[in-house]
């Protein structure tokens, strides 16, 4: 193991939107930091090429300290539709505002991974994937949701080359000339069963609520006599989410036995809008099944599943991809060691977080949805990257006081900022 370097005040774990927001904020404070991760990995690796946004282009900015670089500037800039009506932004646009935004914001950017995160007198030491220990006063942990996704269990005894999660696929074109079962009713199933339709698969959906898809309505021009009544929040509509989005400090104070269901229930999992005419038709849709067993036999993968009207059906494929979502639990965290969980209050397997995102640990911080369960469904959304920001930068500033800065170089000669000592 290499030495351990010096002391730094603040280390961010992950690069995505709300990692990249905090580091230009501190950076523009002058306080000093160091973040760790490749930027917007979740969004590029974890995501199915051609994917789009379902979230409005408003609130799905990343935060930097003059509120300027925003995602509509950014299109404006490269041509790209934008707006209430221009229609869903594509993931290839946000990725480039994204990577566009860390180049501009957070140079210093060190694409080395986090593997353990432990604790000692002094502070908190970070072991990095090439062996070296970084030690921190604070971190800041904005780490995707790769970690926390979730296979039912009748389908975890199924080997890995014929049964994967909807976070595994970047690219689809594997897929082409084979059948494919997707299993779940929420945006990122349906939308991945139209991509692998057009990517030349033989598709089929399965979902345990019987009925048609329930598809997120699209956004329309509004008289101002609607907008003032039902106005549009960054997770919907009406004052009540727009209270939820604008006042996450509001929601924290509600008692910590209602919480996790209010997020958990808030904004359920429609599918975009634009995927309708892609969908309907075009892929076969069962509807109403619960999975009961998963076998592979010569032939395939095979599925024997019971009706909500109590027969059975089953179906064989190439491959199945569970698009079921996520299950936050900080057990599933691996960089953490066992005496940090231990020592971690929790809500529903989720930090119990202060008004400045510090945990019952001093100086280990939860951004991003792991936070949702203290600041409200925002959180799960770009649309909290500013308010997390602002809050935690006001607050390491005030904790960390205002030190004498010089420019250090860092390893691989990538600039930082270090405390002197």
């Amino acid at each position: 193991m290499k030495g351990r370097e010096l002391s730094i005040d603040v280390v961010i774990v992950g690069a995505g939107p709300y990692g990249l927001s905090i580091a230009s904020h501190l950076r523009a404070r002058g306080v000093g930091f160091r973040i760790f991760g490749q930027p917007m990995r979740s969004w590029r690796a974890h995501m199915p090429v051609g994917m789009r946004l379902k979230s409005e282009g408003f609130a799905t900015s990343l935060s930097d300290p003059s509120g300027r670089f925003t995602l509509e500037k950014y299109c404006i800039d490269q041509g790209v539709a934008h707006g209430e009506t221009a229609g869903a932004i594509p993931l290839d646009v946000f990725v480039a505002y994204g990577l566009a935004f860390q180049h501009r914001f957070v140079p210093e950017l060190d694409e080395r991974r986090v593997v353990s995160i432990t604790k000692d007198a002094r502070g908190f030491l970070l072991a990095l994937d090439d062996g070296e220990v970084v030690s921190a006063r604070c971190v800041l942990v904005a780490v995707g949701l790769y970690d926390f996704r979730h296979l039912p269990r009748v389908l975890r005894a199924l080997p890995p080359d014929v049964l994967s999660h909807s976070a595994d696929h970047s690219r689809l074109d594997a897929f082409s000339q084979h059948s494919v079962t997707v299993i779940g009713a929420g945006s990122s199933a349906v939308e991945l069963a139209t991509l692998l339709h057009e990517k030349g698969a033989d598709v089929r959906l399965v979902t345990r609520r019987q009925g048609p898809i329930q598809y997120q309505p699209q956004p329309a021009a509004r008289a101002k006599w609607r907008r003032a009544l039902r106005p549009l929040s960054g997770i919907g509509y009406g004052w009540h989410s727009k209270l939820i989005a604008e006042a996450p400090q509001v929601f924290r104070f509600l008692p910590s036995s209602i919480r996790p269901r209010m997020v958990d229930h808030y904004l359920m999992p429609a599918p975009g809008w634009f995927v309708r005419d892609r969908f309907e038709g075009r892929i076969a849709h069962l509807s109403g099944y619960t999975l009961e067993s998963a076998s592979v036999s010569a032939s395939g993968v095979e599925l024997l599943m019971r009706h909500v009207d109590g027969g059975q059906a089953s179906v064989t494929s190439d491959h199945v991809i569970a698009a079921t979502g996520y299950r936050l639990d900080l057990h599933r965290l691996s960089i953490l060691s066992p005496e940090l969980l231990h020592g971690i209050r929790q809500i529903d397997g989720q930090p119990e977080l202060s008004g400045s995102f510090e945990s019952s640990i001093p100086g280990l911080y939860f951004l991003g949805p792991l936070s949702a369960n203290c600041f409200g469904p925002a959180m799960r959304f770009v649309l909290g990257a500013d308010f997390t920001a602002r809050t935690l930068t006001r607050h390491l500033s005030r904790t960390l006081g205002q030190p004498m800065w010089v420019g250090a170089a860092s390893h691989r000669g990538v600039a930082s900022t270090m405390r002197v000592e």
